[in-house]
């Protein structure tokens, strides 16, 4: 972090938090992070309710304009303060800068929990996560917190309302960019289809995380520490994020254990009906599960345009292209039987 920031964030800390001085005596930037850079960051606090040490992380944009519908920093920070105060195992939130001239971009900081969301570490090491049955029910029941939030919240009333199905809603939004991409992809048009001719009618309705699978959540020895990565939020039908976990392309290579590589499907099932007390609909789980493909797949195609458009530089974004015939084959195979 340069002197210049560092010294502009240390005011912007100590103002929003009561104190006399703040310093930071560490700062490190992670590696990974396609559509946010995240800095570890440990403060020394002088007066204030928060005096003493304390680790942070600060979030803000990468330096390009993100993926299209990721959500900015402000809106973020508002989801995180939501989903703490409905008891989400998250991390706490700290304070939000909207003000370019600090850090040169809008950022927040909120409290550090430990562990590690490394996906193809934590799916293949099972000394992380404690019992595996165990993390499984966790983060079903996480899941279910997240959606004991509903519709109307005046903190999220960013968040886009509309009237038709989750579902269309969705095929709706990934149409609507590959017809305006340069480059025609069939397969996925093909998935569209499918999702619109098989799309569940509206139910229930609730707040979604969007991105809920391994690698957005920390483990350590023991189970689980937190959920990480909200900037894919939106109201949605809650299946949406049971068949994220689930799906083929997020258990990172280990295939068998079909709930985010870590664990079996019915654990995280039982955990998820037990803490919400609604069963969940196998069915629509899978429907779900050709979305995730086909998303994720309308996702790579953005990232690796960030690359080849010469809007970033970035080996990490340009691989990211790469996974689309893959994710391509799962849709043609999920659906070539109906």
């Amino acid at each position: 972090m340069e002197e210049i920031s560092r010294k502009a964030v240390e005011r912007f800390i100590a103002t929003s938090a009561g104190a006399s001085s703040v310093a930071i005596v560490g700062s490190k930037l992670l590696s990974g992070g396609a559509v946010q850079e995240n800095w570890l960051v440990d403060l020394e606090i002088e007066g204030g309710p928060r005096a003493g040490r304390l680790e942070c992380v600060l979030r803000c944009d990468s330096p390009t304009a993100g993926v299209a519908i990721s959500h900015g920093r402000s809106h973020e920070f508002a989801l995180l303060k939501t989903v703490f105060d409905a008891g989400v195992r998250v991390p706490e939130p700290l304070w939000l800068c909207e003000d370019k001239e600090v850090f040169g971009r809008p950022f927040f900081l909120m409290r550090r929990i430990g562990g590690t969301a490394a996906a193809h570490v934590l799916v293949k090491d099972r000394r992380l996560g404690g019992d595996r049955v165990q993390l499984a029910e966790q983060l079903g029941r996480e899941l279910a917190r997240i959606h004991s939030v509903r519709p109307p919240q005046a903190a999220l009333d960013f968040l886009p309302q509309y009237e038709d199905s989750p579902a269309l809603h969705r095929v709706a939004q990934h149409r609507a960019f590959l017809d305006g991409h340069h480059t025609a992809y069939p397969a996925l048009e093909w998935g569209l289809r499918w999702l619109e001719r098989h799309a569940p009618a509206r139910g229930l309705v609730t707040l979604c995380h969007g991105d809920y699978r391994t690698g957005n959540y920390m483990v350590d020895e023991n189970g689980l520490t937190g959920i990480l990565d909200w900037e894919f939020a939106s109201w949605s039908d809650p299946h949406e994020d049971l068949g994220w976990l689930c799906a083929k392309c997020w258990r990172f290579g280990n295939f068998a254990e079909e709930a985010g590589g870590v664990g079996a499907r019915e654990d995280f099932y039982r955990g998820y009906e037990r803490e919400s007390g609604r069963r969940v609909d196998r069915d629509a789980v899978r429907y779900w599960e050709v979305m995730a493909h086909t998303g994720w797949a309308v996702i790579a195609v953005q990232q690796a345009e960030r690359h080849c458009s010469g809007e970033e530089n970035s080996l990490m974004l340009a691989l990211t292209g790469h996974i689309v015939p893959e994710l391509e084959w799962e849709i043609l195979n999920m659906t070539e039987n109906d």
